[in-house]
């Protein structure tokens, strides 16, 4: 092996080793007898967010795939999270990283990048992104990472302390330390997919539920089994979402699918800052949205147990929009009739 992508690795082996785990905690929702809603807090990652975990694997994956050398330049086509974490790794090695992303993309991810010595090639919407980033990284002689292709298969979904075995781990004292439900958003579809595949693998009586926001596609490919289907829109909720059947997007461990509208994303967000005190990013608001409505099934059905998801990353990325009420009301459109929903089922 080349000495220098040896090197590399046992770099980023090594931050994984000093990197202590992401912590677990039972949201406060007395209301809900005998079902207990957990979150797993992905923003507290070296780089804010459930994209280091996949970050990590894809430059593992490449550097073990002879795709990565010491002077290859890295290109990646992404809304802000993994790019910033793909970031860390690239100055981590000292390997050149460009982001290419939209133009909407919120201002504190493009200075996150920038901070880690990322650049950034912006395009108008997302739907752009892929071709955009193949054309740079050909002429530039870089290797584009294209996580909506390699997420699925970059990350060991069988254990090697992936997110799925994290979850089942931290449940083990829990009161239902099998969970009936995890709930996961969709951006790439690899998380999901490790997801669903570690429950079959250890044969969980655990059902997996996959939310999906507006103007993606993932949620009437699921329902349609059609994986042509093509959308002119960028989702509104950033990190999450595609206007196009992604290749990492694997449908068939996936138990149910949810279509979440966009304000009651925003408004579980905002709802959730209520009960734990912080800011969390709009896909935790898409996921815990998601994870009530499994625990109103349950309710229904008499059933006990627990249900976790995800807290992707912190709202601090998202002060000057998500959490701005102009840019809100301009963007995303009123949300008032979910919170009420919110307040009136749950707090």
């Amino acid at each position: 092996m080349d000495n220098w992508v040896a090197h590399a690795i046992r770099q980023i082996n090594a931050d994984a080793h000093r990197s202590a785990d992401t912590h677990l905690f039972k949201l406060p929702l007395p209301r809900l007898t005998g079902v207990d809603i957990y979150l797993k807090d992905e923003s507290t990652h070296p780089t804010g967010s459930l994209k280091h975990r996949l970050a990590r694997s894809l430059f593992l994956y490449a550097l073990c795939n002879g795709k990565i050398k010491a002077d290859t330049p890295i290109v990646e086509a992404s809304s802000g999270s993994t790019a910033v974490s793909e970031a860390y790794f690239a100055r981590m090695i000292g390997v050149p990283f460009i982001a290419v992303l939209p133009k909407s993309t919120a201002r504190s991810k493009i200075r996150q990048i920038e901070f880690y010595g990322g650049k950034v090639h912006f395009v108008d919407a997302a739907p752009q992104m892929h071709d955009a980033s193949v054309a740079l990284a050909a002429s530039i002689g870089g290797y584009f990472m294209d996580q909506f292709t390699y997420a699925e298969r970059a990350t060991d979904w069988r254990g090697n302390n992936n997110i799925a075995e994290s979850v089942f781990t931290q449940m083990e004292q829990e009161p239902h330390p099998i969970p009936a439900h995890l709930v996961m958003s969709a951006g790439t579809g690899g998380t999901s997919a490790t997801l669903g595949r570690y429950i079959r693998y250890k044969g969980y009586d655990t059902e997996l539920t996959v939310v999906d926001p507006e103007n993606s596609v993932f949620y009437q490919s699921y329902m349609t089994g059609d994986r042509s289907l093509l959308s002119d829109k960028s989702s509104r909720i950033e990190g999450i979402g595609r206007p196009k059947v992604e290749l990492s997007f694997q449908p068939g461990v996936i138990d149910h699918m949810i279509a979440v509208p966009d304000a009651a994303s925003v408004a579980t967000m905002l709802w959730l800052e209520e009960l734990i005190g912080r800011k969390t990013g709009p896909s935790s608001g898409t996921n815990l949205w998601g994870a009530l409505k499994r625990a109103q099934d349950m309710i229904k059905a008499g059933r006990d147990g627990s249900i976790v998801t995800l807290l992707c990353d912190s709202g601090d990325r998202y002060l000057d929009t998500y959490y701005n009420p102009d840019w809100v009301s301009h963007c995303i459109g009123a949300y008032q009739d979910y919170s009420d929903h919110l307040n009136k089922h749950f707090k």
